[in-house]
């Protein structure tokens, strides 16, 4: 698991390497920008001038701020993530902290092992167990062995076997199924890192252009979109970051389950408390992959289009307009009969039309 937690290193390296790149869209981006200046300028001072108003500057001062944003764009990402770093080393001394308590608990944990007599008996300092120590503890009545006999001696080894073969079981399943957990949700971490990584890369990339298309009317709500996926994807991070000092927090009243164990009964077993951290570290697992989801409760990145959204209101507008209007358009083209049509014929011939000059005549 140091390997996993080591790539995270890695993938920070990765993103400042790639992050100088965002310096060969600036070209470009500043062209699109000039082009699109001189269309946003031209329009509101022909307009003014149409209108015979006085112009008003400070809209105009919009796409030259986006150009020095543009040529500056190094200098925007980095106050950027100065401003959003803070965060990310706050969650970060969190989990460093949960990391740190979890060593110390583990070494207690140990230690406290390693003074029960069970551990003694079938561990041991060099890992083979002491014979010896468990035939006293098993026939108290025959401390020194001179009853055992050579049958009886090859029992007692099959015996002594058998009992740490269970020792070591009973034990090292839940620190198994402890560990093939702890590397899933590692892994289930850095899999929410490295598509961050990923993400952020390309955002830093092709934010000169964003900035350059933000100029053109209608294109303004890309400049805000793009910062709030930006400001999202970054806070990716913070969450995982504490969705891992949760489940450390989880792990350290587990280890602290054991320990008491230990010191009570001299050995630890698994029991619903263990089930319970194993479920824990399962959640954790699926949580990492809200983790998007989560971000998106503190700074949402939907994105609403605001010229389709006018273009929509215009079209729906319209087309009442025209259903409104097109009963009066209807009778004009074709007289009473549109009225023969819409209402029943009986309601007309008891007032209007053919039917009540027949009924005089």
């Amino acid at each position: 698991m140091d390997n996993l937690t080591g790539l995270q290193a890695t993938l920070e390296q990765v993103y400042s390497q790639m992050l100088p790149l965002c310096s060969s869209l600036i070209g470009a981006a500043q062209g699109i920008a000039g082009f699109a200046a001189l269309w946003y300028i031209a329009s509101r001072v022909w307009r003014s001038i149409a209108a015979a108003e006085p112009i008003d500057f400070y809209p105009l001062l919009r796409p030259f701020a986006l150009g020095i944003a543009i040529m500056l764009f190094p200098t925007v990402i980095a106050v950027m993530n100065g401003v959003l770093q803070p965060v990310v080393s706050t969650t970060n001394s969190m989990v460093t902290d949960s990391n740190n308590a979890i060593a110390t608990l583990l070494q207690q944990k140990q230690q406290a092992e390693q003074q029960t007599q069970t551990w003694q008996m079938y561990v041991g300092a060099d890992g083979s167990g002491d014979r010896d120590r468990w035939y006293k503890y098993t026939h108290p009545d025959d401390p020194n062995d001179s009853n055992e006999g050579m049958l009886g001696s090859v029992g007692n080894d099959m015996k002594f076997a058998m009992a740490k073969a269970e020792y070591n079981f009973k034990n090292s399943i839940k620190e198994w199924m402890s560990e093939v957990l702890q590397v899933l949700y590692e892994a289930a971490a850095l899999c929410i890192n490295t598509i961050r990584t990923f993400q952020l890369i390309v955002l830093a990339i092709l934010g000169p252009l964003v900035f350059g298309i933000a100029v053109f009317d209608g294109f303004q709500h890309t400049l805000t979109v793009w910062m709030a996926r930006y400001i999202n994807v970054f806070l990716w991070l913070p969450v995982a970051n504490i969705f891992g000092s949760i489940i450390g927090k989880v792990q350290q009243n587990m280890l602290t389950l054991d320990i008491s164990q230990i010191q009570s009964t001299g050995d630890t077993f698994f029991n619903s408390t263990d089930t319970a951290y194993l479920i824990f570290l399962l959640i954790g697992i699926v949580g990492y992959f809200t983790v998007p989801s989560t971000a998106n409760y503190i700074v949402h990145a939907g994105g609403g289009n605001a010229l389709v959204q006018k273009i929509n209101s215009l079209i729906s507008s319209t087309s009442r307009t025209v259903v409104s209007a097109g009963g009066g358009m209807t009778a004009d083209a074709f007289g009473n009969q549109r009225e023969n049509v819409t209402q029943s014929m009986a309601m007309n011939s008891e007032s209007e039309g053919y039917f009540k000059d027949k009924i005089k005549n």
